[in-house]
């Protein structure tokens, strides 16, 4: 289960945990209203921002991984879409506008109930500087990759995949559980 409810939204009384009828997973359930209140995965969106043979990362100003190096990604915001979202974060935090390609990299990560979605992004020019929640923002070549300071697999992975898939001249698109490791933070 994702974080305790301990009272209904509707109407201010307690709830339990319990599995409705119909239903095959524990919900939080209120007996006073009849309310069930179900919890979903978090979506993460996010873009490789591409300039020629190099790609913008962002030194991270915020916990979780303060100081380390992701993709511009982030929470979906409701009423938009994935890709208004992935543009939204590049902006957010790189102050880059990118056009997007095709969806890249889908990680389902069922143990923090999150999912990530990484776009291909080109960007028009070399444009950038550091949002409110990075430190730094530059691009580096493959050979210039800051490996050991990415904050997240789901960061590598893609990027892994991506420079992969380049140098083989080929584009498609992965879909991966990845489960958390001994390296720390997936997310």
């Amino acid at each position: 289960m994702n974080s305790p409810i301990n009272y209904c939204p509707q109407c201010s009384e307690p709830v339990r945990q319990a599995i409705p009828a119909g239903d095959d997973r524990l919900r939080h359930v209120c007996d006073a209203c009849g309310a069930i209140h179900y919890q979903n995965p978090k979506v993460i969106a996010g873009c490789i921002p591409v300039f020629g043979e190099q790609v913008l990362l962002c030194r991270r100003a915020i916990e979780p991984r303060l100081g380390l190096w992701t993709l511009p990604a982030g929470f979906m915001e409701l009423g938009e879409t994935l890709a208004e979202a992935a543009r939204r974060e590049a902006w957010e935090e790189a102050q880059v506008e990118v056009d997007l390609g095709p969806l890249f990299t889908l990680f389902s990560l069922p143990h923090i109930s999150q999912v990530y979605a990484f776009f291909h992004g080109r960007m028009a020019e070399p444009r950038f500087a550091a949002g409110e929640e990075s430190l730094d923002v530059r691009l580096f070549h493959e050979h210039e990759i800051p490996w050991e300071e990415l904050a997240f697999e789901t960061v590598r992975r893609t990027l892994q995949l991506y420079f992969s898939e380049r140098r083989a001249g080929i584009c498609g698109i992965h879909v991966e559980d990845l489960a958390p490791d001994r390296h720390g933070p997936i997310g």
